[in-house]
C-alpha cells in the first residue's frame, strides 16, 4: 500500500512539472471569463417571448455552472495556483473574477478560505454550521454569511441595484432577462458551491470523520465531477493537495 501511494504522489509530482503548467491556470481563467461575458452579452439579446421555456432552462443552466467557474478561479487564486509565476497578476485575477461573481472582497475571502482549510468542519471554520450539522438549509445562510459583515452586504446590494437598474434603464435591457441570466445563476451558482462543496464533502457522517481534514469525496466520474461542481466534489484531493488547480483534482483522485 505505501509502495503504491508514493507511486501515485511521484505521478502527481511529475504531472504537475509539464511545461504547460505555467500557464493552463491562466488559460482556464480566461476562457471561463470570456465565455462568461459573452453568454451574458448574448442572451440578454433572447426574445424570451419567441424561446421555449426548456430553452430558457438551459440557458439558465449554463450561465449558472459558468458563474460557479468564476468562484472557482477566485478560489485558485487564492490557492496561488491561476498565475504560478507571479503572485500579484495571480491575485489580481482571483480578484476579478470575485468581483464579477458577486462583488466580493477578495482580500477577506481568502483570510476566511485559509481558516477553513486551517479549521475544516471545526469550531473556527467559517464554512461550518456548529449548532446545526445536519440542516442544510440553516447551513447553508451560515455560508453565506460567513464571509461578510453587514456593512459589506449593503454595499453589494446598492451597487447590484445600480447596475441592474442602469442596464435596464440606460441599455433598455428588460429586468426579466437580467434576473433570468444573471441574478438567478448567481443564487443557483451559490446554492451548487454550498451543496457539492461544502455540505456533501463536510457534513458528519454516521461513522464520524475518518480523515484530518474532516472531508468526504464523491464517487463521480471525472465528466460528471466537473459539470457538477468543477471537480469540487473530489474534496479530499482539494484538502490533502491544495496546490492542484481544479482542472488537475482527477490526478489526485
Amino acid at each position: 500500500m505505501k509502495q503504491t501511494t508514493f507511486i501515485r504522489l511521484d505521478l502527481i509530482s511529475s504531472r504537475l512539472n509539464l511545461p504547460l503548467d505555467r500557464y493552463l491556470g491562466i488559460f482556464s481563467a480566461i476562457s471561463v471569463f470570456c465565455l462568461w461575458v459573452v453568454s451574458l452579452v448574448g442572451f440578454l439579446r433572447v426574445d424570451l417571448a419567441q424561446t421555449p421555456w426548456l430553452a430558457i432552462a438551459a440557458i439558465v443552466l449554463i450561465r449558472t455552472f459558468l458563474h460557479t467557474g468564476l468562484f472557482i478561479i477566485a478560489h485558485d487564486a487564492a490557492h496561488g495556483t491561476v498565475v504560478t509565476f507571479s503572485r500579484k497578476w495571480n491575485d489580481y485575477l482571483g480578484n476579478c473574477a470575485i468581483t464579477l461573481y458577486g462583488l466580493l472582497p477578495y482580500n477577506k475571502f481568502c483570510e476566511k478560505h485559509y481558516q477553513h482549510h486551517a479549521t475544516p468542519a471545526q469550531e473556527g471554520d467559517p464554512d461550518f454550521h456548529l449548532p446545526n450539522k445536519s440542516n442544510p438549509i440553516a447551513w447553508y445562510a451560515r455560508f453565506m454569511m460567513g464571509y461578510l459583515d453587514f456593512a459589506q452586504v449593503m454595499r453589494i446590494l446598492i451597487i447590484f441595484t445600480i447596475v441592474f437598474h442602469g442596464l435596464r434603464l440606460g441599455l433598455h435591457i428588460p429586468g426579466i432577462e437580467l434576473v433570468l441570466f444573471w441574478v438567478l445563476p448567481l443564487l443557483l451558482s451559490s446554492m451548487q458551491l454550498f451543496y457539492f462543496g461544502t455540505y456533501l464533502p463536510h457534513r458528519l457522517p454516521t461513522e464520524g470523520y475518518q480523515n484530518p481534514h474532516h472531508a468526504l469525496s464523491n464517487n463521480l466520474n471525472i465528466f460528471w465531477s466537473a459539470l457538477t461542481c468543477y471537480h469540487f466534489g473530489y474534496h479530499w484531493e482539494h484538502h490533502e493537495y491544495p496546490q492542484l488547480p481544479w482542472f488537475k483534482l482527477p490526478l489526485a483522485r
